[in-house]
């Protein structure tokens, strides 16, 4: 007996292509990250408790510092310079005119709002700790004036670089394309820290809490877009 194709039709998949499950790999990993980055961000804040560099900042700084040349020094003040807090919460308002370009809106509403909020972060968590800055080894124009930890490029490097792999990455098919977003994303962000470091601005104890709260954020961003993914899909009836 001959079946109607039209009777039975293919089920539609649960998600659009380029999209992932609530809970899946990627935001598992993600939210696996965001506790260790937790606990590494109170390790630190319990070892800088008395304002003094560890052990650790100082053998990393020296060691840093030894592989000083002109041009790695062009190219670790560019990356400080340009990839400063301000140039990318600017540059982040680009991009969401790009992602409203596209078609992608939430991704565009979510750019900003992950960077204002790690500028909030920064701002707040530098007044709690109050910790004093090293000593530069170059002349650094203008001189930081805030506290030192965490490292505000760090944060706001993770934030920017890493929120937008995220976003874009959640949004491509192929995943070749989306390991290559995540190599430059990664690859930019840990220029950025090391750059704070290299020119003696930043200890390393604050650049790795930078990291540790940017990957934190950029976890609560990444949840948020998918939970407003998913509400969307059962809205519709998927």
């Amino acid at each position: 007996m001959a079946t109607d194709p039209q009777a039975h039709p293919p089920e539609s998949p649960a998600f659009e292509p380029g999209t992932a499950p609530l809970i899946g790999t990627a935001l598992g990993l993600g939210l696996a990250a965001s506790v260790v980055a937790l606990m590494l961000l109170t390790w630190l804040g319990y070892l800088i408790r008395t304002n003094a560099p560890t052990g650790f900042d100082l053998t990393v700084r020296d060691a840093i510092r030894s592989l000083a040349t002109d041009d790695l020094s062009n190219l670790m003040w560019g990356a400080s310079v340009y990839a400063a807090p301000v140039p990318l919460i600017a540059l982040s308002f680009g991009a969401a005119l790009l992602f409203l370009l596209v078609g992608w809106k939430r991704g565009a509403a979510l750019i900003p709002v992950t960077l204002i909020g790690a500028a909030l972060l920064d701002g707040g968590l530098k007044a709690l700790f109050g910790r004093t800055r090293p000593e530069a080894f170059y002349d650094y124009y203008p001189a930081p004036t805030s506290f030192s930890f965490p490292s505000g490029h760090a944060l706001v490097a993770t934030c920017f670089f890493g929120g937008l792999a995220v976003l874009i990455s959640h949004r491509l098919e192929g995943r070749l394309a989306q390991v290559a977003v995540w190599l430059v994303a990664i690859a930019l962000i840990l220029l950025v820290g090391v750059s704070r470091i290299y020119l003696g601005v930043h200890y390393p104890t604050d650049v790795a809490a930078g990291y540790a709260v940017g990957i934190i954020w950029v976890t609560a961003v990444a949840l948020g877009d998918r939970l407003a993914e998913r509400r969307r899909h059962l809205a519709n009836g998927r």
